[in-house]
């Protein structure tokens, strides 16, 4: 993988800097309606279901809308969720870059209103710690599947 972005404290992130630590990525939007907040709730729950295991994951949520997610955005619609949760973003092309990387789909869904909505993959990714693939938790999966699968990747 070969993205660049920025987390939601203004600090440029790369793939490099995970290595070493297991990850669960996800791709989402701070205006999505239902599966990102669900998600997120998810992740927050996992994360408390790992106890101290969970402070040795680093974990993610890629915003697929650059133009509304700044850092300050990203920021405030993660203090509703786990701490330990990361919002990243960048500029149109760097989201791009890494939406290929992850080989995640997304696309900008225009509404009747004039406003739009986005569709996206929904799984969360799950990496061992040298960077190597190990499973996806499906939005559609049963939940409980999901703190064994991440106990795998910390192993």
């Amino acid at each position: 993988m070969d993205w660049r972005l920025v987390d939601h404290r203004g600090e440029s992130v790369v793939p490099a800097d995970w290595v070493g630590r297991p990850a669960l990525v996800f791709f989402g939007f701070t205006w999505c309606p239902d599966v990102c907040p669900t998600t997120l709730i998810d992740i927050s729950g996992w994360l408390e279901d790992l106890g101290p295991e969970a402070d040795h994951l680093t974990v993610a949520l890629i915003t697929v809308d650059p133009e509304r997610d700044t850092p300050e955005v990203l920021a405030e619609y993660l203090g509703n969720f786990d701490p330990r949760i990361t919002g990243l973003t960048g500029d149109p092309e760097q989201i791009r870059a890494a939406a290929e990387d992850f080989r995640v789909r997304y696309e900008k869904i225009p509404r009747e209103d004039a406003d739009y909505t986005m569709n996206h993959t929904a799984g969360v990714f799950l990496f061992h710690p040298e960077g190597r693939f190990a499973s996806i938790i499906d939005f559609h999966e049963d939940r409980r599947h999901a703190v064994p699968k991440i106990r795998r990747a910390l192993s």
